[in-house]
């Protein structure tokens, strides 16, 4: 199993590996002066290619992680058999655009051998934490969004263990932009089933979704932040920098170097992260 976390600039793109399989999460097309657009998709294709890509995870509806170019390359190229999404509205431009691109590509597979699938999810509408029938190479297991606590865009973010089944899978646990309150409230019903080999550093290293409990829940051997070259909003922030450090043996940042992507693959008890131009 691997995990490439590919500079987008300020967002996130990734994509998890393992068998034959291939998991792509969020949709970020970059529109900076950092990387192009067309190298991002050259580099999913070369990465992608040869596997069969079971489904695409958007996490929330912004536009960081949400952006339809990317949604709409993902459906197109790779066709993969479902699109999962937090179960919850928002009235943007964005989430509007997201959801005419997968009409789109509904239509265009609907009298096909293997019609695009949507999968919506909410803690309190599903049977079983543990979603059956995605992959045959991963496990994915659901802890956020939860209706009680979606009082944000951002803690309606999915939180998601995927983990690689059998010899070389690891867990990398997805956590879009969850913010502190609703980190607690994971924290005390799922404890230490968080625990992950892998973290994506939750809203891009801010402050406010850097929670201490979390982070000794999951108990992280690395730690991989998706930031922008000198963004706006300094992510990832220190003191989150300096929390990651107090409980992980690696932490790595996109937005070191001018820009790069991550790739991060287990060697024996460790774990290695590249950085890939």
């Amino acid at each position: 199993m691997d995990v490439l976390t590919v500079y987008v600039g300020q967002g996130e793109l990734v994509v998890l590996r393992h068998g034959m399989e291939g998991i792509v999460i969020d949709s970020r097309l970059p529109d900076t002066d950092d990387v192009s657009a067309e190298a991002v998709q050259t580099q999913l294709g070369l990465v992608l290619e040869g596997r069969r890509v079971p489904g695409l995870i958007l996490t929330s509806f912004d536009s960081d992680h949400c952006d339809p170019r990317g949604v709409d390359f993902v459906l197109g190229r790779f066709e993969p058999d479902w699109i999962m999404y937090p179960k919850y509205y928002k009235d943007t431009d964005c989430a509007s655009a997201v959801f005419d691109t997968i009409e789109k590509h509904e239509r265009l597979r609907v009298r096909g051998a293997r019609p695009l699938r949507r999968v919506s999810v909410r803690l309190d509408r599903v049977d079983r934490r543990l979603l059956e029938g995605l992959s045959s190479d991963f496990d994915l297991e659901l802890f956020s969004p939860h209706i009680e606590d979606m009082d944000s865009s951002n803690n309606c973010s999915i939180v998601m263990r995927v983990a690689g089944r059998g010899v070389g899978g690891f867990s990398y646990l997805v956590t879009g932009d969850t913010e502190n309150a609703r980190w607690e409230r994971i924290n005390s019903l799922f404890g230490t089933a968080l625990r992950s080999d892998v973290l994506s550093a939750p809203h891009h290293g801010s402050r406010s979704a850097t929670n201490a409990e979390t982070l000794l829940l999951v108990d992280p051997n690395t730690v991989l932040i998706s930031a922008g070259v000198d963004n706006q909003y300094g992510h990832p922030h220190p003191q989150a920098v300096a929390a990651f450090q107090k409980v992980a043996k690696h932490i790595h940042a996109t937005n070191i170097e001018e820009g790069v992507s991550l790739f991060t693959k287990q060697v024996g008890d460790d774990f290695f992260t590249r950085l890939v131009r």
